[in-house]
């Protein structure tokens, strides 16, 4: 999906910048980006509005996605941890999660919740996802590298690592959510990002984190950026951004602060927007 240059456009999109969520958002059901969606993302780029990604994937698991795109352009991943140069393949910005305060965190939680389900994301362009014991992986979810009962806290903890994510065998994902941040969110960020994925992150860090200085560097600013999402981890970039617009079948956290509802993932819901906005 090729991208016009920042200044190209001809001043009949409103915005200058198209920020959008991955899963559940761009992607299909089937992790497919539709042509309609991508006709309308080329459209609003020719108008002056680059498409960015902003998902909480980190670049290891973003990759393979964007080069099936043909994405050149910056993606912010891992929550807002990365900023990946997709044209270059380049790092440009990295956030770790501090690894004792993360162990110190999950030792708070386990207190009152009883044992968790851990996996860790690990830091860096080719970066592993390491699961523990109990650890359940959706089906087409990470690749993963899953550790027996031995290797648990010493190999999880033995890279720096930009997320931990966490399960509760009884608690559902709002309700874990919830309980971890009344806990430890003196310590950790926590957000709710899908199904079965509940996140501990460096504190204050959002996708709102990695969004504004990616949108730095292109020289666009919140006013000027509508975003697309599905999950409370896309609160904070609603926020930051001047105009929301969430999937129909969105998380009803972030629905009651989005600005728009429009479609779901799988009709089309970003195009739908997209074509009204460029007046098709």
């Amino acid at each position: 999906m090729p991208v016009p240059a920042q200044g190209q456009g001809t001043g009949r999109f409103p915005y200058r910048l198209v920020a959008t969520d991955l899963d559940g958002t761009l992607l299909r059901s089937d992790d497919t980006v539709s042509p309609r969606t991508r006709a309308a993302l080329v459209a609003a780029a020719e108008a002056g509005a680059p498409h960015i990604i902003v998902t909480g994937r980190a670049v290891p698991w973003t990759k393979k996605v964007l080069e099936e795109l043909d994405y050149q352009g910056l993606a912010v991943c891992a929550q807002g941890a990365q900023v990946y140069d997709a044209g270059s393949g380049r790092l440009l910005t990295s956030v770790t999660l501090e690894r004792g305060l993360a162990r110190r965190a999950i030792e708070l939680i386990e207190e009152h919740t009883g044992p968790l389900a851990l996996a860790v994301s690990r830091d860096g362009l080719d970066g592993d996802v390491l699961t523990g014991p109990g650890y359940r992986v959706q089906e087409g979810g990470l690749a993963s590298i899953r550790l027996d009962d031995a290797d648990r806290f010493a190999a999880l903890w033995e890279q720096p690592i930009n997320k931990v994510y966490i399960q509760h065998p009884e608690l559902s994902d709002d309700a874990l959510a919830t309980a971890a941040t009344a806990i430890a969110g003196q310590l950790v960020g926590v957000v709710m990002a899908g199904e079965g994925v509940v996140e501990l992150l460096p504190l204050g860090l959002t996708k709102a984190t990695g969004l504004s200085l990616a949108a730095r560097r292109l020289g666009v600013r919140a006013t000027e950026t509508i975003a697309f999402g599905d999950m409370p981890n896309d609160i904070p970039m609603f926020r930051w951004a001047t105009h929301g617009v969430a999937m129909a079948d969105a998380h009803e956290d972030l629905k009651a602060i989005a600005d728009e509802i429009t479609l779901s993932h799988d009709a089309d819901g970003i195009a739908v927007v997209l074509e009204r906005l460029l007046g098709g």
